[in-house]
């Protein structure tokens, strides 16, 4: 009677182990479903990972047939390390650059131009030592620089912005007039000061021959004494330009240079000029006589420097006044227009008081 009780027990023990074996089945199974459908990774806290760890480790080996949040790789991590504190790492690596001291960097890159080797000798004379090679060139790539040096005489805008002060550049612009023999191109002769973008405008001729070309260099001297006095001229190889009129700069020491054949984004200032005032001013016109167009260009020249805000100053003018106006609102007083030229040049100021 015993032996059949303890083979009933085992029975009923063995079908037991077996429900509880296919409810676990389905549990895994059914975690292993919910893995698949939520994302790949997950950032656990630290108390998730040691609730974790506290109910996995003592299934030992068995933990790899039902773990399924991560994997039993990651898993033996945590395990391996559960005497630290969970979650917290222990920074590794080279500590970060000092602030201070990539602001130094970007500063000797953006001043000088020097490369990555220059900068770390300067850095070393200064007394800053702990620093690789690899990481002055990691700062100065993310601050937008080439760790190598700048080689030759750099830029054509940087040698503009360099002698900006002191440069002027100068073409010619024709414009067909009506004369009693019928249309005739008159031309005029433009220098520009790039540094404050004021013009000096010749009288027109027809005929610009080597004569009145070395005048109107002598003429822009003169103009140029109460002015910006050059010390650079850029022209274009326009044969107009003679040899007595670079003469007339060489015997001032001013340097007369040439620029690029076909290279008129190299005379780009002067050339921007002569589109406006053909844009705003003469292609408006029936031009009648010298005398007319003589007369339009002044009035442009006048509005120009005096009323006409630029966009490459900042909005500015080119004669500011003495005292900028403050802020004021539309209400502020009465906005006035005056015009010029039949009322094609526009111009707003406030009325006075």
């Amino acid at each position: 009677m015993l032996k059949f009780y303890h083979a009933l027990v085992a029975f009923l023990s063995q079908a037991a182990r077996q429900e509880v074996a296919r409810t676990l089945q389905y549990y895994r199974q059914e975690a292993l479903t919910y893995r698949e459908l939520c994302p790949k990774h997950y950032r656990l806290s630290p108390r998730q990972r040691q609730r974790i760890l506290k109910y996995g480790l003592p299934l030992g080996p068995r933990i790899k047939d039902v773990i399924t949040i991560v994997s039993p790789r990651t898993f033996a991590r945590w395990a391996s390390g559960e005497t630290k504190s969970v979650g917290k790492s222990a920074r590794t690596g080279r500590p970060r650059t000092a602030a201070e001291t990539v602001q130094l960097i970007l500063r000797l890159a953006r001043e000088t131009g020097w490369g990555y080797t220059r900068i770390l000798g300067e850095l070393k004379k200064l007394g800053i030592r702990k620093l690789a090679r690899s990481t002055v060139i990691n700062v100065l790539r993310a601050g937008g620089f080439d760790p190598g040096p700048k080689r030759g005489e750099g830029t054509w805008s940087e040698f503009i912005e360099r002698h900006a002060a002191t440069l002027w550049q100068c073409d010619f612009f024709s414009k067909k007039v009506w004369t009693p023999t019928g249309l005739v191109p008159y031309f005029l002769l433009v220098l520009l000061h790039v540094g404050s973008r004021r013009v000096f405008v010749s009288s027109p001729t027809a005929n610009p021959d080597s004569a009145w070309v070395t005048q109107q260099a002598r003429n822009f001297l003169l103009h140029a004494e109460n002015s910006q006095p050059p010390t650079i001229l850029m022209r274009d190889h326009d044969a107009k330009f003679s040899g007595s009129f670079d003469a007339v700069f060489a015997s001032e020491s001013i340097q007369v240079m040439p620029v690029g054949p076909r290279a008129p984004n190299m005379n780009a200032f002067v050339e921007r000029w002569i589109q406006s005032v053909q844009q705003e001013c003469l292609d408006h016109f029936v031009i009648l006589g010298e005398r007319h167009l003589h007369h339009l260009v002044t009035e442009y020249i006048r509005y120009y420097h005096a009323h006409r805000p630029h966009q490459g100053l900042g909005n500015e003018l080119l004669t500011p006044t003495p005292e900028p106006p403050p802020d004021k609102t539309i209400t502020g007083g009465e906005i006035v227009c005056e015009s010029r030229l039949g009322g094609l040049l526009k111009h707003y100021h406030r009325h006075a008081a």
